[in-house]
């Protein structure tokens, strides 16, 4: 029997043992109650509350601009809707970058009042004492490399990372560094297949990947973006397996008609 289909709680050693079975890992974003609902009882493993929001939810052009307290608020959401997926949940830019201490307080914040299990961090060698300094405390931490949408002003450009072999070596000693240090998984985003799949076979924690091939241990995608929610973010890894947009516009559409045509409500839905 697969690890998905007999445990009643995923946590980072189950996803650990899901790797060395080679039991693919699934994973997606979600930012409130009713929908993170239908996510977990649907058997999803990893429930990411993603700095995305600041995309999704707030309307905002990159994931900058996102607080500590809005993250809170999404992740407090989420993990009151949730009875077997593992939450992680982003810190956000600017808690964790060149101050450990700050990392220490903002994720000592996010477990306490929001009750998730995990938080996680973009970055290699360039944020270590966080990184440590986080796990020391007894939070776990899911590393993130490849395109890091937080440093988006930095890379000017959200094309494919590591194509070059410099940067694809550094990127490779991170993920063995994240490992050392204690991370218990990490995300690779927007990287070369070939590459993905290389750090995969050289750590022993999960790799998750989201534009980065199928030789790695499990995927992860955003939620709106999957669903259809999102329009106008089409990019070549997305799979969109329904037009949500479509389905709800059409519904609207006919309530408005109804409305407008006296057809609801009918004698049935009054009192």
């Amino acid at each position: 029997m697969s690890i998905h289909k007999s445990v009643k709680k995923v946590t980072t050693h189950q996803l650990r043992e899901m790797k060395s079975r080679g039991e693919k890992i699934a994973m997606l974003t979600a930012y409130d109650y009713s929908m993170a609902k239908i996510l977990d009882m649907s058997g999803i493993d990893v429930l990411l509350v993603g700095d995305s929001a600041s995309n999704v939810m707030a309307g905002n052009e990159t994931t900058l601009p996102i607080t500590l307290d809005q993250m809170i608020y999404h992740a407090t959401s989420v993990v009151k809707a949730v009875e077997r997926a593992l939450v992680v949940v982003d810190l956000p830019f600017g808690r964790y970058q060149g101050n450990s201490s700050e990392a220490l307080r903002s994720s000592i914040r996010i477990m306490k009042e929001s009750g998730a299990h995990a938080v996680k961090m973009e970055g290699g060698i360039e944020i270590q004492e966080s990184i440590v300094r986080v796990i020391n405390s007894g939070v776990p931490v899911m590393g993130h490399l490849g395109l890091t949408p937080q440093s988006i002003y930095k890379f000017g450009t959200y094309t494919v990372r590591a194509k070059e072999e410099e940067e694809a070596q550094k990127l490779i000693e991170d993920a063995v560094l994240l490992e050392k240090c204690g991370c218990f998984g990490i995300v690779l985003e927007k990287i070369p297949a070939a590459l993905a799949k290389k750090v995969a076979e050289t750590v022993a924690i999960p790799i998750i990947g989201i534009g980065a091939g199928a030789g790695i241990d499990g995927q992860v995608l955003v939620m709106h973006d999957m669903l259809g929610i999102t329009q106008d973010f089409k990019p070549r890894f997305l799979r969109q397996y329904v037009d949500l947009n479509e389905i709800i516009s059409s519904a609207v559409n006919n309530y408005i008609k109804d409305v407008k045509s006296n057809d609801f409500p009918n004698d049935q839905e009054s009192y």
